[in-house]
């Protein structure tokens, strides 16, 4: 197998320090997870992401990148690497012992560089400000039946996220080794809950940006926003056409034939139409500037289409009458007949 620069892996200078390592690594772990790959391209995803992870692995634990740069290939096998006639290795064992207690090691560097050497190499404090990344902002569809749209209020809906990983608190390693939960990313996914005030001036393409609802920061920085695009879809009781709403409005045979006046809801709320005498079902009334805005904020019109029909509960005396008018109906009807065959 080829040998495989781990600093050229993850795009690093020899040099670079611990922050630059981990940094380079969240960039291309984000790239190339498995779980952003479909495909064709799972295969190469997967790879990549090992490859990453391997030199991560490597390079972000002192003691094993010290090896890797003393030893580079073969540096798994460096304990038998000899040196050259003239000079002298000393094992970690071999140090502990000549600096004193099993703590001697560690020791004998604190001595030497004082608390930046448990703050390096043993977590030490939150990473600087300028480590603080700002998440990534999520964009998401949301579909909006007419009626939902018109009523206003709240709604509550859930959209796919990340979040950081509970495991590793977002670090995407435990104990210097990748962290199995989030596969070294540091985020997991999960379904987040959006509550949204539906805007009074609300409208099919609109945009909106809900701040701070976006994916997590890294190192502590902000989140970034969410930015929904919105869909008004068509239901029993409202329907787009050509670009204006259309609301279907049920009236009983007697406010058809009588008129009436009757309160009906719209994009711009609750107002009173008057129904015509003798209006037939299908006959399509209009609403001056009650449909929804446009981008300049001006309100289209809304139309109104009457369907005849008749109420789920009816009087004894409502059920007389419609058997009487049944009856007549009939009357006339025969009478028609007997008229065309004479």
């Amino acid at each position: 197998m080829k040998f495989q620069d781990y600093y050229e892996v993850l795009g690093v200078a020899r040099e670079a320090d611990e922050s630059a390592i981990k940094k380079a690594y969240r960039k291309l772990a984000l790239k190339w997870h498995p779980d952003r790959h479909q495909g064709d391209k799972s295969d190469e995803a997967e790879a990549k992401f090992k490859q990453i992870s391997e030199a991560y692995e490597v390079l972000s634990n002192a003691e094993s990148r010290s090896k890797y740069d003393r030893f580079g290939e073969n540096w798994e096998h460096g304990q038998e690497f000899r040196p050259e006639p003239g000079q002298s290795t000393m094992s970690r064992e071999e140090f502990e012992a000549a600096f004193g207690g099993s703590g001697g090691f560690s020791d004998f560097f604190q001595q030497m560089f004082g608390g930046q050497f448990r703050q390096e190499f043993r977590g030490g404090p939150k990473p600087h400000a300028r480590y603080r990344y700002r998440g990534s902002d999520v964009r998401a569809e949301l579909n909006l039946r007419l009626t939902e749209a018109i009523a206003g209020g709240k709604r509550t809906f859930e959209i796919p996220a990340r979040t950081s990983c509970p495991s590793c608190g977002g670090t995407g390693t435990l104990s210097t080794h990748v962290c199995p939960s989030c596969a070294g990313v540091g985020q997991v996914r999960k379904l987040q809950k959006v509550e949204l005030k539906i805007p009074s001036d609300i409208r099919d393409g609109m945009k909106l940006r809900l701040k701070g609802l976006g994916e997590p920061g890294e190192g502590g920085g902000d989140n970034g926003d969410l930015h929904l695009l919105v869909r008004l879809e068509d239901d029993n009781s409202f329907h787009m056409v050509n670009g204006e709403l259309e609301a279907q409005l049920s009236i009983t045979p007697w406010e058809a034939h009588a008129g009436a006046k009757l309160d009906v809801r719209t994009a711009r709320g609750v107002v009173t139409i008057s129904i015509p005498p003798n209006s037939r079902s299908g006959k399509r009334l209009r609403l001056k500037g009650q449909g929804f805005a446009n981008k300049k904020g001006e309100h289209g019109d809304c139309y109104v289409r009457l369907a005849i029909d008749l109420p789920l509960q009816l009087t004894k005396r409502q059920n007389e009458l419609l058997n009487e008018l049944a009856e007549a109906g009939r009357s006339v009807g025969a009478k028609s007949d007997k008229g065309g065959s004479a």
